[in-house]
């Protein structure tokens, strides 16, 4: 196998397990659980970064054109605003407030494992 091909293997194998692990975290009820998968997720994202750099360098990874600044703005406004948007229904459902006001049907989950490495 050329050196490309299992490089594109190895870079497309970090993408797919940085969505699981984001996955993990977000579906995770447990602070310490979700703890270690944002870790896991950055130093993934860190690691899939790398490797694609030193891809670009050697020509092994065509990168995309550049796009137009007025795009990269109108999608930073509308990722802006959903960011918003979500903090204002989090903070809605903490407060109890708010027309998405429920009362929890699950307990809080209690963290099994104390990790020093991880805290």
């Amino acid at each position: 196998m050329a050196d490309e091909d299992l490089l594109t293997m190895i870079l497309d194998d970090l993408k797919r397990t940085v969505r699981e692990y984001t996955t993990a975290a977000t579906e995770s009820n447990c602070q310490t659980v979700r703890r270690v998968f944002n870790d896991l997720t950055m130093d993934t994202l860190r690691i899939q970064g790398d490797l694609y750099y030193q891809m670009s360098q050697m020509g092994m990874y065509q990168a995309p054109d550049k796009a137009l600044r007025q795009a990269v703005d109108k999608q930073i406004q509308s990722a802006q605003q959903t960011q918003q948007k979500s903090q204002q229904f989090v903070q809605q459902k903490m407060n109890g407030t708010g027309q998405f006001r429920q009362a929890p049907n699950v307990p809080q989950h209690q963290p099994n494992v104390h990790s020093s490495y991880y805290m």
